[in-house]
């Protein structure tokens, strides 16, 4: 039946106009909630889906909201993306998303193609396109950013405090006797590593510890470079106790190195990530992690984007992540871990 019945009939139906069924549908309506429903009520018992493609001809909007991602594959994107789609949920907006792989002039291309698109919006997760690039766009649609700092639009950016986090991730160790702690950091052409490998050296000299740059490595957030970077610090011959990993995909892949080594956890080195994603409860041992809220954080975005495209100005703040204890970590050992060759 949905096939055959027209807005015009609905309107007719619940004895509104049509502008004002278009309007409730696409959520820009300032009805009375009677209306509202008796509109609705016709909506449903006619089975009546709406053509978004004439709706967006009509009132010049697409009803998607364009989000760049940086990685598909990736577990933090993808627990990220579904907090977006289901923020979105129950409006008149989809996503429409597309990949940079944290290449400036890939972003580039899919800021352009989400623009040709006529996206009504706009979020960005992560990234390392220059701010003016997305200042431009911020001029034309509402544009929330995540996980990274716009200048000129502080009120449109979904911040993480990362050196909150990293610095609850040093106290704990330090207050476990972990002396010698080495680090695996991210890209650092990404902001957010930057911050935390900022924030871990800086929390050890809080707690009164040396930093060694022979204990820190730089990996690129992937499983597959967690596991190199502990492997060569194992190599290094230079003992430590507990091993931090900027997020918890690269802790992954360290935890399979240390174990290809005969190294428990934590009996011979602690082990910890940042993130929280799902997984991480069910590795061996539980991974002690930062729990960044990444699907809430997503929903925030998407609730976010909504609030702009109706009008209203959010007001954010940084997220503070919190530390989530689990059995990879312990007390330090009396004798360091150390590799060889």
């Amino acid at each position: 039946m949905s096939a055959t019945v027209t807005l015009m009939q609905v309107a007719r139906e619940a004895g509104v106009s049509p502008s004002t069924v278009s309007r409730i549908l696409n959520g820009t309506a300032n009805v009375t909630p009677d209306k509202r429903e008796r509109v609705e009520a016709v909506i449903h018992r006619l089975n009546f889906t709406p053509n978004v493609q004439a709706q967006a001809l009509a009132n010049g909007r697409s009803f998607s909201v364009g989000v760049l991602t940086q990685k598909l594959s990736s577990a933090f994107y993808g627990e990220t993306l579904a907090g977006i789609e289901q923020g979105l949920e129950g409006s008149a907006y989809h996503p429409l998303v597309v990949s940079g792989h944290w290449r400036a002039k890939q972003e580039q291309q899919a800021l352009e193609l989400l623009m040709r698109r006529r996206v009504d919006a706009l979020i960005v997760l992560g990234g390392v396109i220059e701010d003016a690039a997305l200042q431009r766009v911020a001029a034309q649609v509402p544009l929330v950013a995540v996980g990274r700092a716009v200048s000129g639009l502080p009120e449109r950016c979904v911040l993480i405090d990362n050196h909150a986090g990293i610095r609850q991730v040093v106290h704990h160790l330090a207050g476990l006797g972990h002396r010698d702690i080495a680090y695996i950091g991210g890209d650092e052409a990404q902001q957010d590593a930057v911050e935390r490998r900022v924030g871990f050296e800086a929390t050890l000299r809080e707690a009164g510890l040396s930093v060694n740059p022979r204990l820190m490595r730089c990996g690129d957030y992937t499983e597959a470079s967690g596991e190199r970077a502990a492997e060569e610090l194992l190599r290094s011959g230079v003992p430590f106790t507990a091993l931090v990993c900027a997020n918890d995909q690269m802790a992954f892949g360290a935890r399979l190195s240390l174990y290809r080594r005969g190294l428990r956890v934590p009996e011979d080195l602690s082990l910890t990530g940042f993130d929280d994603l799902f997984s991480s409860r069910y590795t061996t041992p539980p991974l002690t992690t930062v729990h960044q809220a990444v699907n809430e954080l997503g929903q925030l975005a998407a609730e976010t984007v909504l609030r702009l495209l109706a009008g209203e100005q959010p007001h954010m703040s940084p997220y503070v992540p919190q530390l989530v204890i689990r059995e990879s970590t312990g007390p330090a050992p009396h004798s360091p871990a150390t590799g060889g060759s």
